[in-house]
C-alpha cells in the first residue's frame, strides 16, 4: 500500500520565497523613501527659518536696502545653512525686491521672496 504524498515540493517553497522577497523588499523601498522625505522636510522647515530671519532683518533695519548680494551662515537644528540674500531694484524706486536664497552643503534647500519698502 503506497502512502499520499504530503507536503510541498521544492519548487513551491522557491516560488513562495521568491514571493515574499519581493514584497519585502518592496515594503524596505517605501520605508526608504517615507525616512528620505521625512528628511527632507525636516531640513526645508530649518531652512525656511533660516530665510524668515534674514527676510524679516531686512525689513527691521528700518531702511531702504542697497541693491547687492549678501551671504551669511545660519545654524538650525545642528546643521549649517548658507543664506544668500540677492537685493534688486523694482521699477517702483520705493520699493525693493529681496530673494533669500538657502544652501545646505551647497545643495539649495528653499528660496523665499519679499518687497521691501522706504518707510
Amino acid at each position: 500500500m503506497k502512502r499520499p504524498v504530503s507536503g510541498f515540493t521544492l519548487i513551491e517553497v522557491l516560488v513562495a520565497l521568491a514571493i515574499t522577497a519581493i514584497a519585502l523588499m518592496a515594503g524596505m523601498q517605501a520605508s526608504t523613501a517615507l525616512t528620505r522625505n521625512a528628511d527632507r522636510q525636516g531640513q526645508v522647515l530649518l531652512a525656511q527659518i533660516c530665510a524668515e530671519n534674514e527676510l524679516i532683518r531686512t525689513k527691521l533695519e528700518g531702511a531702504l536696502p542697497g541693491v547687492g548680494t549678501s551671504t551669511l551662515n545660519c545654524a538650525q537644528g545642528g546643521t549649517v545653512f548658507e543664506v544668500v540674500r540677492q537685493v534688486q531694484p523694482t521699477p517702483n524706486p520705493n520699493f525693493r525686491r529681496v530673494d533669500a536664497h538657502v544652501h545646505a552643503a551647497g545643495v539649495p534647500v528653499l528660496q523665499l521672496s519679499t518687497i521691501v519698502g522706504r518707510w
